[in-house]
Order: structure tokens, then sequence, then C-alpha cells
């Protein structure tokens, strides 16, 4: 009996059988017939069995040819699955960034689908501002972003909408006149642009008391009570914090999915779907006819 048995020829052995003929079995393998040929006379002659006869026009597998066939594949499946399971492991992982104001309100559903599509990948986060978030897309460094757009200043695929709304520290915390106090990001932000407009329009004068950075230097100052702040809400108010109805309407922002070129596109269909999902029960489905847009600098 031989020690070891050749992989390649086995996997002939099981495409003869399976293609029903050794012609059939060269052309799924995409090798010659003589090859295909030999690689049976090479398991033969190892283990000293015949393992095909010709019948008229046909190779039919004799009792031999038939128990190493069982053999074969199982010897192959599990060879085949460990190669998959080293794949796997050997992937990088998954990279997902998210602009701070969408990850509390989106980030969870898509994490779970993803997840739960590729449960043998990791996923890493990124959390920044659209404008590193782009940076990072474009240099390839995260794999497919979340951020948030007014009038279609975001880049990639628009997949649904979230209101913009005021909030404070109480439902009538003083000071709004003269001036309204504000806590916003610092420029450039999209969202700060839209409540100054909203409230230069209502007749409204406005006084930036508190600015940053960040998503928690923002919450800080407005559960602070120096102002109020501008968020998108899909559902309820950040905590410490209460919605104010007194002031001008800000409308809603878009919630965009952009991608790295070159992903793999089940990747993000499993990404889009998880969107789709978290608007469908928020009451607000992805707008229809949605298209690809190339990378912009979205600030």
């Amino acid at each position: 009996m031989a020690d070891t048995l050749d992989l390649v020829q086995l996997r002939s052995l099981v495409a003869i059988a399976d293609c029903g003929g050794v012609g059939r079995a060269a052309a799924a393998l995409h090798l010659s017939q003589p090859a295909v040929s030999q690689h049976v006379r090479l398991l033969e002659r190892r283990l000293r069995r015949t393992l095909l006869v010709r019948d008229g026009r046909q190779a039919r597998f004799t009792p031999a040819g038939e128990q190493l066939l069982d053999e074969a594949r199982r010897i192959l499946a599990v060879h085949d699955d460990a190669l998959g399971r080293l794949a796997a492991s050997t992937q990088r992982a998954l990279v997902l960034g998210s602009t701070e104001t969408a990850a509390e309100q989106v980030l969870p559903q898509v994490l779970t689908t993803l997840r739960g599509a590729y449960p043998g990948r990791g996923v890493r986060f990124s959390i920044d501002r659209s404008t590193q978030m782009v940076e990072q897309l474009t240099k390839g460094t995260v794999d497919l972003a979340i951020v948030l757009g007014i009038d279609g200043d975001a880049p990639g695929r628009l997949v649904g909408r979230l209101p913009l709304r005021w909030f404070s520290r109480t439902p009538d915390e003083p000071g709004l006149e003269p001036a309204v106090p504000l806590v916003a990001y610092s420029e450039p932000c999209g969202m700060r642009a839209r409540a100054l407009a909203e409230l230069a329009d209502a007749g409204r004068r406005v006084e930036v008391t508190a600015e940053s950075t960040s998503l928690e230097g923002v919450l800080a100052a407005a559960r602070a009570g120096l102002g109020v702040a501008v968020l998108p809400s899909g559902g309820t108010p950040p905590a410490g914090l209460v919605e104010r109805t007194d002031l001008p309407p800000l409308g809603v922002i878009g919630v965009h999915l952009a991608t790295r070129r070159g992903l793999d596109l089940d990747v993000e269909a499993a990404a889009l779907g998880a969107l789709e999902e978290f608007f469908d029960r928020l009451g607000a489905p992805a707008p229809m006819g949605a298209h690809h847009e190339p990378l912009l600098d979205a600030s």
C-alpha cells in the first residue's frame, strides 16, 4: 500500500465520476484528456489495483475504483474545508467607518448584519468626521463608511434620511433672547451651517457659545446648559437632553453608504441591506432610485 496519495490525481478520479467520463472530466478540470488518463494510471500503479475498465466507449469503475472514489471524496472535502478556514483566518478585518453623529444611530444594525454574514471575519471601526472618512476611503484604509450629508454633499449612495432636531438640557432652557446660544461642531459642518441659515431666515440672531471637533464635546456643552445643539435623530434624544420644538424646523440630513474601490460587492450589499432594514423600522424607507456617486470631499 502506498504511503501517500496525490490530491491532483484524486481530483481527476472524482471528476471522471462526476462528469461521466475522462473527456468531460478533462474539460472540467482544464486539462488534456491524456493527462487525466495518466492520473488514473499513476493511482493504479501506486495502489496496485485496477480502478477503471473500458466498457464499450465508456469507462467503468471497478469495485476497487468505487472504494477509492469514496475515500477520495472524503479526503478532498477535508482538504478543501481546511483551505477555506485558513483563507478566512488570513483575511484582513473589514474596516467600517462612520461619522460620530451616524454611529450611535445606525452603526449597531450594520455591525450585526456584517458579523452575521461573515462570522469568521473581524470588523474594526474608524469613527471620524466626514472629510476624514472620505480621505480614508480614497486611501483604501476604510472599506465602507456611513456618512451624513445635507443637500447631497456626501459621497456614495443615499440610503435614507434622518430628521435634524434641536436639543438642550431642558425644554425651556433660558437665554434664547436676544441671541440663540448655539453649541456646534467646529467648521466645516453642514449641520451647523443649516442651523445658522434657518435661524437667520427666522430673523433670529445667533451666538456660537461652544464648539467642538467631537460629538462628545457638543453633547457635553449642551448638557452643561451652554446652548442648543443640532443633531440627527433616529429615535430617543441623547441622554441628558430634550428636544426643543420652539425653534425653526431644520429638515433632514441624508445618510450615505460609501465604499472603497474594489470592495467585494457582497459586503456592500450586506451593509446596504442593514441600512434599508434600519430605515424600514424607523418608518422612513430608503430612497428609491439611489445611485452610486464618485467620492467627493464631503466636509
